[in-house]
């Protein structure tokens, strides 16, 4: 039985991961196989040599100044459900971006075989960036 322990340690180093931009750190905690679905309409990642070009070209190539907060985790059978906040610097945009997250995780062990991702964004006014 999966337990909230599991994967707040799994993604402690999902966390860990982002705010380094560690491509390979990030490997670490999804299966062989896994699925990693950033948008619910389109294609997802699948197995590891996708996933560290996805996080290559979207962690390291556009956001620097990552922050990110593990919020809630529940956990039924092989399924966990987490909540997050995080933020951003967006070098495309040139702006300070802000998310929270909702992601459905399907694990086989103590690692990620499916992770789906649900997230609204929101630029941060630059009232607020200073704080």
């Amino acid at each position: 039985m999966l337990g909230a322990k599991t994967v707040r340690n799994v993604l402690r180093v999902y966390g860990k991961a982002w705010t380094t931009q560690d491509s390979e750190k990030i490997l670490t905690i999804f299966t062989n196989d896994a699925v990693y679905r950033e948008r619910a309409f389109q294609k997802p990642f699948i197995g590891h040599r996708q996933i560290r070009k996805y996080w290559q070209s979207k962690v390291v190539g556009e956001q620097s100044d990552i922050k990110f907060k593990l919020l809630n985790v529940y956990t039924v059978g092989n399924t966990a459900v987490a909540e997050w906040k995080a933020s951003f610097y967006n070098k495309k945009k040139k702006k300070r971006i802000r998310i929270i997250e909702i992601a459905v995780l399907k694990f086989r062990g103590s690692k990620i075989a499916s992770l789906r991702e649900y997230w609204h964004a929101e630029t941060v006014p630059k009232s607020r960036r200073s704080r």
